[in-house]
Order: structure tokens, then sequence, then C-alpha cells
């Protein structure tokens, strides 16, 4: 058995989170602290790969990522069928679950305490930093554990983008495919424990998160 898809899946999803943490923050605190008449079209846009079929949001990946798609007219840049285009693919599909989390973490932050920060001077990125992501942290780290565990799954919009290539961008749920199509279960039984244990660690630790937000809520 290869150990290939398994490490490659741990890279995208790893490179994932990032791009997942940097966007998703700065779209849960577009949505929890503006109020532009548009802000509900961004936010029924950015939910969409919850609902739509993993092919449906590749296709849209391909439109935009093909050689006609706007990145490589502007920027000349193709990464179709790269290990690059599946760390597109997983931050698409896994930025909803973030975005949520963390915009519900930030719209439950006190005002008073937000406004007690401005009469002391401090500007609102300070306020940002200081007071607001601190008391929000839970949420926002519950959003991306959420969104890093969606990001090591995902099957069909990385299919599309960056195909199913041995060795080089076949990742653990593609290879568990091939493995089944093949008849090979022993190698698809340790890749499905392996993510299914990966799963089950990241939804505990989010299980445990959310408690001690509750606590901290009911105690302010």
């Amino acid at each position: 058995m290869s150990w290939y898809p398994f490490w490659l899946s741990i890279q995208v999803a790893a490179v994932a989170t990032l791009g997942i943490l940097v966007v998703g923050l700065a779209l849960a605190l577009f949505l929890a602290r503006t109020h532009l008449p548009g802000k509900i079209i961004v936010e029924t846009l950015m939910n969409l790969p919850l609902v739509l079929p993993p092919t449906v949001v590749g296709y849209f990946l391909l439109i935009v990522l093909g050689r006609d798609g706007p990145l490589v007219r502007m920027f000349n840049v193709n990464v179709l069928f790269t290990w690059q285009a599946a760390v597109i693919a997983s931050m698409v599909v896994a930025l909803p679950l973030m975005v949520q989390s963390a915009k519900a973490a930030i719209e439950s932050v006190d005002p008073a305490l937000e406004n007690a920060a401005r009469t002391l001077g401090s500007t609102e990125p300070e306020i940002i930093w200081r007071v607001t992501l601190p008391l929000a942290r839970r949420g926002i780290l519950a959003g991306l554990v959420l969104g890093s565990a969606r990001a090591l799954g995902e099957f069909g919009a990385t299919l599309m983008v960056a195909g199913n290539i041995p060795g080089r961008t076949q990742t653990a749920p593609l290879a568990i495919y091939d493995a089944v199509q093949a008849g090979r279960f022993a190698d698809a039984n340790t890749l499905v424990l392996l993510l299914t244990a990966l799963s089950f660690l990241s939804l505990f630790a989010v299980s445990r998160m959310q408690p001690r937000a509750q606590r901290q809520r009911s105690d302010a």
C-alpha cells in the first residue's frame, strides 16, 4: 500500500486550513459587523457549496480555473490537475463551516465590551484583535476544526479539478475509491480507519469546545 495519498491529504488539508482561516475570518467579520444591503447575497453564495452536489461545485471551479477562466487570463496561472487545485476545491467546500461558526461566535460578543474599548481610545482594528477575536476564539476554533476535517475528506470537487492521478493528485478519499474498485479492501480499510479516526477526533474536539463556550456566555 502506498502512503502517498494519505500524506497528500494531510498536506492539502493543512494548506486549505490556512486559507480557510484567513478568508473565513475576513468573511465572518464582514457578515457579522456590516449591514450592507447585499450582505445576504454574499452569505447565500458562500453557503451554496453546502447544498450543491460536489460535482456542480467542481464544474464551477473548472470554469474559473480552466484555460478560459479568469485565473489563467489575468495571471497566466494554470493549477488544474495539480495538488493546488485540490487545495482550492477543499477550501471552497469547507469555507461555509468556518464562516458560519465564526460569524455566530463574533455576533455573540457583548457589544458593551467593544464600546468600552472604544471609550478608552482603541481603534477598530485594535478592538477586533484585542477584544472581539479573543472572546470569539472558541467558536472560531470550532469552525476551523470542522472546516479542516471537511477539507480532509473532500472527494467530488477534488476529482473534477485535480483528477485522480496516482502519485500526484490522488488524495486518500480518491485512493479509497480506487482501492474498492480494484478489490484491494485491505488498503481501503486502512485509509478508511485513518480518516474516520481523524474525523472523530475533530468532532470530539469541537464537542469539547461548545460546552465551555456556553458556560462562558451564561457566566457573563
